[in-house]
């Protein structure tokens, strides 16, 4: 029995009506039709969606969730718990293993903090009596972005990484949990990490699941956040320049951005006095960017 419209299903569920659009495309979801084309919703959707909610909440790609609800419209509870089984399991292993290179990449930034406060002052010119300084270490570089947490790794002075890498050279630290024992910390991700990224937001559902409140409060935020910012175009997105003391709110911001839009990309650079902010979407979420980040102030 279709009883609700799309406005009544959305005040239900707590899903936005263009969340609900957007699953009906890529075949999550289903609708009738009255004659005057108007979308109508039977109980069942609620049910539906507090379930495609779950798996989200679970990390699941969107293709997954498609066919796990296939699993659940089947009926059998067995068969659900089986098949999530070994998804739940996979995404347990890349948590993990974040956690292990966030925590090993803590661990080193307190030992070379730690280092450095034991250093002695001194008047001249840094060199490699310093201790922090050595041959070879090459320029320290630190890309700040909110897709995803920043990949340290014990890797040695060969990465594997070609002269086209935008990752940075890998930096010496000693101390901490190490034993006193150097350790090359990589604080950008190499050409193959950079990759699976970028491929997460590429190909992340275009919809938002923030409610109409909590959609409004965030937009309000980031209209303050770039209010006089100057924008230019990019490739798939655009850059906002914006005062580096608003660097703290942005970063803020767009790590909360991403939980419930995990299409919107954002790519950090400082630059002495600016903050340049990159934002980009693919193709279907390009009118949410506008929307968002290229209004008038």
């Amino acid at each position: 029995m279709t009883s609700m419209r799309i406005s009544q299903l959305a005040e239900r569920s707590g899903v936005p009506a263009t969340t609900l659009r957007f699953y009906e495309s890529a075949g999550l979801l289903s609708a009738d039709r009255t004659p005057a084309g108007y979308r109508m919703y039977g109980e069942d959707a609620v049910d539906r969606l507090a379930f495609i909610g779950a798996a989200k909440h679970l990390g699941l790609a969107l293709e997954e969730i498609g066919e796990l609800v296939g699993v659940w419209e089947a009926g059998a509870c067995r068969d659900v718990k089986a098949d999530l089984r070994p998804r739940i399991s996979a995404r347990l292993a890349e948590a993990e293993a974040r956690a292990a290179e966030l925590a090993a990449f803590t661990a080193s930034l307190r030992g070379a903090l730690a280092h450095l406060d034991a250093l002695p002052d001194r008047a001249g010119r840094c060199d490699p009596e310093c201790g922090f300084l050595v041959p070879g270490a090459g320029a320290r570089s630190v890309s700040a972005r909110a897709a995803g947490p920043v990949s340290a790794s014990a890797a040695g002075p060969d990465t594997g990484q070609g002269p086209g890498s935008s990752a940075s050279a890998p930096v010496p630290v000693s101390g901490g949990a190490h034993g006193g024992q150097p350790v090359d910390v990589v604080l950008s991700p190499g050409r193959r990490a950079a990759g699976e990224e970028a491929e997460r937001w590429r190909s992340a559902p275009v919809a938002c699941s923030l409610g109409e409140d909590g959609l409004h409060e965030r937009t309000a935020r980031w209209r303050e956040a770039v209010a006089g910012a100057t924008r230019s175009a990019l490739p798939e997105g655009l850059r906002l320049t914006l005062p580096v003391d608003r660097v703290s709110r942005v970063a803020e911001l767009a790590a909360a951005e991403q939980e419930c839009c995990p299409f919107f990309d954002f790519r950090l650079h400082l630059d002495g006095p600016h903050l340049h902010l990159e934002v980009r979407a693919p193709a279907d979420g390009g009118a949410l960017l506008t929307d968002l980040f290229d209004s008038a102030d």
